[in-house]
């Protein structure tokens, strides 16, 4: 049997697809994610199933919709029974290590990861649950995100973004001194560019003024945008004009910080080469979701449009996988009977319930033409009134809910999503029912939001009882003992000082 290969996947927050070479919009300077992609396998219409960090997560860790897990937001619990692709691969025999960001809320903070190398960076309880009534201005993304955008000397995400950094790469030394044959999957997840869109002189300076593009969609008056723009641009103090530029700056400061994610993914690849795993390791980079970055005013996700949904994901695995493009819609989702089949169950009998997710192996090899070629995404909670869903199905995508009337978009010939043909006659018609018929067979909106609501009520007191006495204590602590690391008393120096990788 083939020995299975390693795993290493690179998530950076919010990094949006929209302004990356691979994509077609060379826009970010990112040399090393370049060639990954010139070396690997490119989907160019990669879906995350909710423009939403946590939800986004649950789902792409499950193989499931959201909706599925009751992953509603970014304070619903994750439920502990819920298998991940930690857990399948740990079972299948993988070292499964997790650095960095996955914003779990509840008691159980690894999911499958055996080993967690940092704490989160967001809340891990009940704190961010909103309902129409109790919106926190401290839980939300505001305007300040944009207009006090540009230059620090360091930040909460750049203390985190390091000490992550730091956290993989001494396991990854660590492996090389380690004996065994075991595989390792490894997941590194940033939060960088995640607003507020902040970096460093260096990173600043690597673009000019001149080559920062502004929107290509000017901004959507609050009077023309549809139901789900509106809650965006009220929910986040975005609707107004912004001087072009602090648009421009917000831009610079966001491609920065793209440009960052950049070097840490050749800080890792230049050490799976140093330790010799680079020819057994499958590569994955990934966003969460995407990030609007001033298209039609509009600034953070949240929405279905091109660069809120569209993430990223490039497959490196040498000899393992065809070098190219594919584009056909995929999902995060798709990672987790992916990951399976690398790890040498391509039937998927390891599986203990169906999940919603696909197998992309084969059309790395250049296989399965039955290809369901579609993807579904979800809305739901967070303040919303009712979910809003979306299809893209071939080059047609639909988004709708029950109190959000159909846009439809052919992207085909409308990749900027200006043409609404939600509610207009013609030819499209039938593509629009068709559409809409198969999301009410996807989604039940009614149990949805009846599910929704009661969680929020559950949540909410929970979250009070828990303000009255002690307090539980759901944060993540890495335990930071390291005195095995160090020479101590009983320790034989030499042992302890040439345990060294790739001495020359």
């Amino acid at each position: 049997m083939a020995k299975k290969p390693n795993i290493l996947v690179i998530q950076a927050d919010q990094l949006t697809s929209e302004v990356l070479s691979s994509y077609g919009k060379p826009v970010a300077k990112t040399p090393n994610m370049d060639r990954l992609a010139a070396e690997g396998m490119v989907f160019r219409n990669a879906y995350c199933s909710v423009p939403l960090c946590g939800p986004s997560r649950m789902s792409m860790l499950s193989g499931q919709l959201a909706s599925t897990v009751c992953a509603w937001d970014n304070a619903a619990e994750f439920s502990a029974e819920v298998p991940t692709f930690a857990h399948y691969l740990r079972a299948l025999g993988y070292h499964t290590t997790l650095s960095g960001k996955m914003h779990f809320v509840g008691p159980d903070q690894l999911h499958g990861f055996e080993e967690r190398l940092t704490t989160d960076i967001y809340p891990s309880d009940f704190y961010w649950t909103e309902t129409l009534e109790s919106r926190d201005g401290n839980t939300k993304s505001d305007d300040r995100g944009v207009r006090d955008s540009g230059i620090c000397d360091r930040s909460p995400q750049l203390d985190f973004d390091e000490l992550a950094m730091f956290k993989a790469e001494q396991y990854l030394w660590d492996l090389a001194r380690r004996d065994g044959d075991q595989p390792f999957f490894l997941f590194v997840s940033l939060t960088h560019p995640h607003d507020p869109y902040y970096c460093t002189q260096e990173y600043f300076d690597r673009y000019t003024d001149d080559e920062i593009p502004m929107p290509t969609v000017g901004r959507i008056g609050s009077q023309a945008a549809d139901p789900l723009t509106q809650y965006i641009m009220t929910r986040h103090e975005l609707d107004k004009d912004f001087d072009p530029a602090v648009i421009r700056k917000s831009r610079r400061a966001y491609l920065g910080s793209v440009s960052y994610i950049d070097d840490q993914v050749g800080r890792l690849m230049r050490i799976l080469k140093s330790i010799g795993a680079d020819e057994d390791t499958v590569v994955l980079l990934i966003g969460d979701h995407g990030e609007m970055l001033g298209e039609r005013g509009m600034w953070f996700k949240r929405h279905f449009y091109e660069w809120s949904a569209r993430v990223p994901m490039i497959w490196w695995a040498p000899d393992r996988v065809r070098k190219g493009e594919r584009f056909e819609n995929v999902s995060l989702m798709d990672m987790l009977p992916t990951f399976l089949n690398f790890a040498g169950d391509a039937e998927g009998s390891s599986l203990v319930e169906p999940v919603q997710g696909r197998d992309l192996l084969p059309l790395m090899e250049g296989r399965a033409q039955d290809f369901d070629n579609v993807v579904y995404g979800e809305v739901m909670s967070d303040g919303l009134s009712s979910p809003v869903f979306m299809i893209r199905r071939d080059a047609w995508k639909l988004i709708e809910g029950p109190t959000h009337p159909a846009q439809l978009y052919n992207l085909a010939v409308d990749p900027n999503e200006e043409t609404d043909l939600g509610q207009s006659l013609g030819d499209h018609v039938p593509m629009r029912e068709a559409l809409q018929a198969e999301l009410r067979r996807v989604w039940d909106a009614d149990r949805i939001q009846a599910d929704i609501e009661l969680s929020l009520r559950r949540r909410m007191l929970v979250r009070s009882a828990h303000l009255q006495g002690k307090a539980p204590n759901w944060d993540y602590d890495p335990g930071e003992d390291d005195a095995e690391r160090w020479c101590r008393s009983g320790s034989n120096y030499n042992a302890w000082s040439f345990n060294i990788v790739n001495p020359r």
